[in-house]
């Protein structure tokens, strides 16, 4: 696991940990996130490719971010990411932080909430599925997530 951060980005931005899950090598997808994220304007903590949970709860709780994206290519989004969101949860200081998943999370073709209901019922706080208007569904949540912690 190669861990990057961009720290050049102005303070009112918010502190982002991005990660995939303990299964998924796929790093195109953590990079495009953090670009995103750092244009943004918010500080990014990329912890790379198959992140187990327990490492994850580990930098969660050494950087103590603003929000927690996972993201997947690989298609096992909803069992790891289970397993993710329930070691986040387990731990008091994490409980509250935003965490989202996207990306391929089945590898079973079903696409809409076959997914998302089992991982917001696990605790994600948002699922954005692969597909057509995922990046501007998640610009929104973001915004509405850079509100929210500010005030």
């Amino acid at each position: 696991m190669a861990e990057t951060a961009q720290s050049d980005a102005p303070a009112a931005g918010l502190h982002v940990v991005v990660s995939s899950v303990a299964s998924d090598a796929h790093t195109w997808n953590l990079v495009y996130l953090q670009l995103v994220l750092a244009e943004a304007g918010h500080r990014v903590t990329n912890l790379g490719p198959c992140v187990p949970a327990e490492l994850l709860v580990a930098r969660c709780l050494t950087v103590r971010p603003d929000l927690v994206v996972l993201s997947t290519v690989n298609g096992h989004g909803v069992f790891d990411g289970t397993n993710a969101i329930t070691a986040l949860r387990a731990q008091p200081e994490l409980s509250a932080t935003p965490v989202v998943i996207g990306g391929k999370l089945g590898i079973d073709g079903s696409h809409g909430t076959a997914h998302a209901e089992p991982l917001l019922a696990a605790g994600f706080d948002a699922v954005f599925e692969d597909g057509a208007g995922t990046a501007a569904a998640f610009r929104t949540f973001l915004a509405r997530i850079g509100t929210r912690v500010r005030t």
